[in-house]
C-alpha cells in the first residue's frame, strides 16, 4: 500500500509502531539506516532527520558535513521479522542538504528523475531484478565460513537442496513487506539460491532490490546461515548475478497505447551502445570480473533472443514482444546508480534512432574466434571498467560529476590495492564476502 504522510501516521499510531528505520544507501549501493522514535517522525517529515555525511565514505565526505534523510511515505513497510509489541518499519529517504536542495550523491533522486524523463517522452518503464545468492555456513561464534550449505545443483529438490526452507521463509517476509515474489529454486552453485519477484515500475524496483539484500541476509541469518552476494565467492563454480528485466509501456495519457516495436528496438540498441562505458556501475568490484565469461555469464556485447549466453536476451514467448534482459550486472552494484545509466541510455537510443544490429543467434562458448571477433568485449578487469567510464561523455552527461569523481576515486584505490595484492583470492575475499 502506498501512504501519504497523513496515512503514514494513522497506520504507525494504529499498529503500535514505535520506531522508524529511515533507510537510504551511500554511492556505492551500501545500505544504511538511522532509527527514529515513532512520535519524533512529524518533526522529521517537515526538517528531515540529520547525519553526520563526512562519516560515511560512500558519500563523498563533502565539508558541508551535515545531511538531512526525508522519508518517503509512499515506502512506509513494518518489518515482519522484529517483535509484533513496539513495532519496527522502515521507509527509504531522500537526502537533502539543510537548505532542502538535493544532495547531489542521493542516487535514488537520480533514478526518480530519468524515470521522470521516460514519462514525459510517453514511457512507462518496468524492472524486475532477478539476484542469486549464495549461502554458507557459520562457526561456532556465529562467523561466515566459507562451506556451502549443500552440494545441491541446478533445480535440485530436497534432502540434496537444503536451502529450501530458508528460500520459503525469505518469499513470505518479502511478501509481508508488499512485495511479490513469483517463485524460487536451487541455482547452479552449492547452495546458490534465486528469488524472484513481480515487475514494478522501476523506482519501486530499486527499492525492492534494496529490500531483499536486507531480507535474504536477515532471514538466512535466523537459520544459522550467512547469505553472500558477492559475485563469485567459490573459484570453478557459477557466480551470482542480477539479470535486470526491462519492458515498455505506453505511460498513462501517452498518444499511443502501446510502444511500437521499432522504439523497442531503439532502447535496446542504446543500452547496447553505452553498457561498456556504464559497466564500471554494473560491476562494481574486481572479483565481478571473474564471472563475466564464463557459466552463462556474458562478455561479448551482443542480444539474441532466447539465448542466455548474450549479453541482452530477449525472451520467447513474453506476455509482450518489449521486454530485454540484461544479464551482466552482479549484486554489489548501486541498483539506483546502475538502472538510472541503463534507462538513460535507453531513452538515447529512442531518441537518436539507433538501429539494433543482428541479433547473435549462436553460442559464445562454442563459437569461432572469427565469430567472437566480430563483437566488442564488456571490459575485462576493473582498471579497464573504469577507463571507459573515465573517457565516456554518456556517463559524465548523466551522472553528477561529483558522483562519478568519486567513484572513480575509490575504484582507482581498489584496482591498486588489487593490483599489489601478494594474495588477490584473500583481499577480495576480505574486501567482498560479507558486503550487502
Amino acid at each position: 500500500m502506498s501512504y501519504t504522510k497523513d496515512g503514514a501516521m494513522e497506520f504507525i499510531k494504529e499498529n503500535d509502531v514505535k520506531f522508524i528505520r529511515l533507510v537510504f544507501c551511500d554511492i556505492f549501493g551500501a545500505l544504511k539506516n538511522v532509527a527514529v522514535m515513532a512520535d519524533y517522525l512529524p518533526q522529521v517529515f517537515e526538517r528531515g532527520a540529520g547525519f553526520d555525511v563526512s562519516s560515511i565514505d560512500g558519500l563523498m565526505n563533502i565539508s558541508e558535513s551535515d545531511l538531512h534523510l526525508f522519508p518517503d511515505p509512499s515506502t512506509l513497510a513494518v518489518l515482519p521479522w522484529r517483535p509484533s509489541a513496539g513495532r519496527v518499519a522502515r521507509m527509504f529517504c531522500d537526502i537533502k542538504h539543510p537548505d532542502g536542495t538535493v544532495f547531489a550523491g542521493d542516487s535514488r533522486n537520480l533514478l526518480r528523475m530519468a524515470k521522470k524523463q521516460a514519462a514525459n517522452q510517453g514511457l512507462l518503464v518496468k524492472a524486475r531484478m532477478e539476484c542469486e545468492f549464495y549461502l554458507f555456513e557459520t562457526d561456532d561464534d556465529g562467523h561466515p565460513t566459507t562451506r556451502p550449505h549443500d552440494n545441491a545443483g541446478y533445480l535440485d529438490i530436497a534432502p540434496l537442496d537444503k536451502c529450501e526452507n530458508v528460500r520459503r521463509d525469505i518469499c513470505l517476509a518479502l511478501e509481508e513487506l508488499g512485495m511479490a515474489p513469483m517463485g524460487s529454486h536451487h541455482e547452479k552453485g552449492p547452495a546458490q539460491n534465486e528469488i524472484w519477484c513481480r515487475a514494478t515500475d522501476i523506482l519501486s524496483c530499486a527499492d525492492d532490490f534494496i529490500t531483499y539484500k536486507m531480507v535474504v541476509r536477515t532471514i538466512a541469518a535466523q537459520h544459522g546461515l550467512f547469505a553472500c552476494f558477492m559475485p563469485k565467492p567459490l573459484a570453478g563454480k557459477s557466480g551470482s548475478g542480477l539479470h535486470v528485466n526491462l519492458s515498455l509501456h505506453a505511460a498513462p495519457g501517452a498518444k499511443q497505447d502501446r510502444v511500437p516495436a521499432k522504439t523497442f528496438e531503439n532502447f535496446v540498441a542504446g543500452i547496447l551502445e553505452h553498457i561498456g562505458e556504464a559497466t564500471l556501475f554494473m560491476n562494481t568490484t574486481t572479483n565481478s570480473y571473474r564471472r563475466l565469461g564464463s557459466f552463462e555469464a556474458p562478455q561479448y556485447i551482443s542480444w539474441a533472443k532466447g539465448n542466455r549466453s548474450q549479453l541482452v536476451r530477449v525472451p520467447f514467448g513474453a506476455a509482450d514482444d518489449t521486454r530485454m534482459e540484461l544479464r551482466s550486472p552482479d549484486p554489489l552494484c548501486n541498483p539506483y546508480a546502475a538502472l538510472t545509466l541503463l534507462l538513460r541510455a535507453g531513452l538515447e537510443g529512442i531518441k537518436n534512432n539507433v538501429a539494433l544490429r543482428d541479433a547473435a543467434n549462436f553460442d559464445f562458448a562454442t563459437a569461432s574466434d572469427g565469430t567472437k571477433n566480430k563483437y566488442t568485449t564488456l571490459p575485462r578487469s576493473l582498471g579497464e571498467a573504469i577507463k571507459a567510464a573515465q573517457g565516456s561523455q554518456f556517463v559524465a552527461h548523466n551522472l553528477p560529476a561529483e558522483v562519478l569523481q568519486k567513484t572513480v576515486e575509490a575504484k582507482l584505490y581498489e584496482w591498486t590495492r588489487y593490483e599489489h595484492a601478494e594474495d588477490k583470492d584473500a583481499f577480495e575475499h576480505e574486501c567482498y564476502f560479507e558486503r550487502i
